[in-house]
């Protein structure tokens, strides 16, 4: 896998952008009355990582002409150093287009979080490559990495071809192609076969493939792991014994790996990884990590790694700097890491939560 060096994107991910709103103080949806906005979405989430870190990362996706809530976006974005490419779309009347809204608590101790997902009239839905310029995109400035989502790719029959298309230019001008397949049961609800030839598809594309186990077999079919015993290690050397599958199946996918997580509490979680790259498997040993929000943990390694992939790191150091970002992303209320350098990422690692004077 040869990443192209005459690029002006080092990353580059489609998306839905929404608004994510959380209650103050880690309280319960039903019984809170003060709510912190954000704006989010889960490529974005994977994306944040590569642009805090000083890659030029573009966004492709649709705005609500005039919205309050898309200003709120576009200057979330910016803030995030990412550039956006993508139509004002208008929103028609009361009943038209809108921004998406994740109404999502953190959970505490032994209460974890939930999150109700609020949809209707989604903008985003309405994407396709017809909007864009892909000959210029990928042909004439350049892209390294085309990162892709489950999320965006089955959130509509629009977005399921405009991923396929995407990948289909990316290949064609020399972008490796990553996925992270983030299977929803709601999205896939009477879809499955639409759906498994759109994610065959891409999956045939991708040098980069991502998820946890129930994804390889729901979106692409893979025989998941054989019942060989319990506990942490046969769920490893179950999930290595897939990925051995995986590859047989999509041969293009030179790197392919799953974050693992088990949940003590919602403020106590343990993590770990395995990274499959060319043969060499990289397993991170479940680790305890404090965990203030967690949604986005999960992005937040994706995008760890896909920085160690952009800056020709070994497989152990992706999966490192992956697992860090990770956990990083479990530290804020944000649904993203937002790493201050490298350093950062790289104590937590090591485990060193020193003061930094």
């Amino acid at each position: 896998m040869q990443l192209r060096e005459n690029a002006r994107w080092s990353l580059v991910v489609p998306t839905s952008m929404g608004i994510r709103i959380t209650p103050e103080n880690r309280q319960p949806v039903h019984t809170a009355d003060r709510f912190m906005l954000q704006a989010t979405s889960a490529e974005t989430n994977v994306a944040s990582v590569v642009s805090y870190l000083g890659e030029p990362t573009k966004v492709l996706t649709a705005f609500v002409a005039g919205s309050p809530m898309a200003a709120i976006i576009k200057a979330n974005l910016r803030q995030r150093n990412m550039s956006y490419e993508g139509p004002d779309i208008p929103q028609g009347d009361a009943w038209g287009f809108r921004h998406q809204f994740n109404i999502a608590d953190s959970g505490f101790g032994g209460r974890g979080p939930r999150v109700w997902n609020d949809r209707a009239g989604e903008v985003g839905r309405e994407l396709s490559v017809d909007q864009f310029d892909l000959d210029r995109l990928f042909g004439e400035e350049g892209v390294k990495i085309l990162h892709l989502s489950g999320l965006i790719a089955s959130l509509s029959p629009k977005t399921s071809a405009f991923c396929v298309e995407l990948a289909r230019a990316a290949r064609k001008y020399g972008t490796v192609v990553s996925m992270d397949l983030n299977y929803r049961a709601s999205f896939w609800k009477g879809r499955e076969e639409e759906l498994s030839a759109a994610f065959h598809d891409i999956a045939e594309l991708c040098d980069i493939l991502y998820g946890n186990e129930e994804d390889f077999q729901l979106c692409l079919g893979i025989a998941g792991p054989e019942a060989g015993g319990e506990g942490i290690v046969a769920k490893i050397d179950g999930f290595k014994a897939m990925i051995g599958r995986i590859q047989e199946a999509y041969p293009n996918a030179s790197w392919i790996g799953t974050s693992l997580r088990e949940v003590v509490s919602a403020d106590h979680h343990l993590w770990g990884m395995v990274l499959w790259h060319a043969g060499e498997f990289v397993v991170l040993p479940l680790r305890d990590i404090g965990v203030i929000d967690r949604i986005g943990g999960g992005d937040g390694s994706v995008g760890g790694v896909l920085y160690g992939i952009l800056k020709g790191w070994d497989a152990a150091q992706c999966a490192q700097f992956g697992w860090a970002t990770g956990a990083l992303a479990a530290t804020s209320l944000l649904d993203y890491g937002a790493p201050a350098d490298e350093d950062q990422v790289w104590a937590i690692w090591k485990g060193n939560a020193r003061v930094q004077r």
